[in-house]
């Protein structure tokens, strides 16, 4: 188990020509009523608690009366946008009844709670810095992983839905030590598999208060899903540990979930199970998912240090070539790709040989 940190910040990557015409092209981009900037503008803010009365890291922000009425009209047309058809017909029927700033982290995310006043239904989304670090990952868990996800990017602003689920050390500290032996079962085989699944796709950072574990009541027991909630860390660190979640010291306990409760013959299953799940995603959405590592490809997302030393450890690990000819953060994502699609079809060409 490692012990290592992401000590320094990484910087923020602008939306390069090439990502805003695939964004413009996958419907992505929108004339958003509301920018990042503007919600900086607040007057005063509190600090928000959580339920055991600690301190959030979140702060409930304020606006002059003026500000307010105004920035409370674009969050709704927001809202309207990412969740409805973008018409005016909803809004009369919706309140923003808080907008909080989250002053941990690399993004510094503004969380906005909407509110239907026909039946006090209420939901999340958030107002963020655009980060192309960022919308690569959002791209990429949309097209590689079960789960959907939807987002708007106008300039340097990205609008990103709420992910619901019970946050990973939440889990671990509050529900973990009352699951039965058949939910640790279940909750280390979906570890097994969200570890695979970033390490392919080159996700890193997930510690566990960057991921939510989502229990499904399915007939007679509960299955346990983790997803991932923050992308910031899309292939930009050199250390291919820090895309594997098992080397983080705040999954200790989910590692040894799975020491205690799988066998090797297990591991060594699902992981296989998660490629070829993958492999088959990424067929699914190749001509898609070619539009956007042409991007990363022409795109500068991290640092030439990063690059070599993470081109050369997943050339030890794996011995394939195309990953030492790898140029860019791109180029890794894209032969990272191709090794688990070949690896699959030749599989799945034995399997009809025999």
């Amino acid at each position: 188990m490692s012990d290592m940190l992401i000590t320094k910040k990484k910087p923020t990557y602008p939306i390069n020509p090439f990502l805003g015409d695939y964004l413009e092209l996958y419907s992505r981009a929108y004339q958003i009523p509301v920018f990042y900037d503007d919600l900086l503008r607040f007057s005063g803010s509190v600090a928000v608690m959580n339920k055991h009365d600690q301190d959030s890291l979140w702060v409930r922000v304020f606006y002059s009366d003026s500000d307010r009425k105004e920035i409370d009209e674009q969050l709704k047309r927001v809202y309207a946008l990412l969740h409805s058809d973008g018409s005016a017909m909803t809004i009369p029927y919706l309140n923003v009844d808080a907008i909080d700033y989250c002053t941990f982290g690399n993004s510094k995310p503004f969380r906005v709670k909407v509110r239907n006043t026909l039946n006090d239904n209420f939901i999340y989304f958030y107002v963020k810095k655009a980060d192309a670090s960022r919308v690569y990952g959002l791209e990429l868990e949309h097209m590689l992983s079960p789960n959907n996800l939807n987002f708007l990017v106008n300039k340097n602003t990205l609008i990103e839905e709420h992910i619901a689920g019970i946050p990973g050390d939440e889990f671990i500290k509050d529900f973990l030590p009352k699951c039965s032996k058949s939910e640790r079962n279940q909750i280390a085989k979906s570890f097994v598999k969200f570890n695979e699944r970033c390490m392919i796709r080159l996700l890193g950072d997930m510690r566990s208060y960057n991921y939510v574990i989502i229990p499904i009541h399915d007939f007679d027991k509960v299955i346990y899903k983790i997803r991932a909630i923050d992308f910031d860390q899309q292939c930009y660190e050199g250390n291919l540990k820090i895309y594997r979640p098992q080397f983080f010291k705040e999954n200790f306990e989910m590692v040894m979930l799975v020491k205690d409760h799988l066998t090797k013959t297990s591991i060594d299953q699902y992981k296989i199970e998660e490629r070829a799940t993958v492999a088959r995603r990424i067929l699914g959405n190749e001509t898609r998912l070619t539009h956007l590592l042409k991007c990363m490809l022409n795109d500068h997302i991290s640092t030439p240090e990063k690059i070599e030393q993470l081109r050369e450890e997943v050339y030890e690990l794996t011995k394939q070539v195309s990953f030492k000819k790898s140029k860019s953060m791109g180029d890794i994502m894209r032969a990272s790709f191709h090794f688990v699609k070949r690896n699959y079809e030749n599989h799945e060409m034995l399997r009809v040989d025999n």
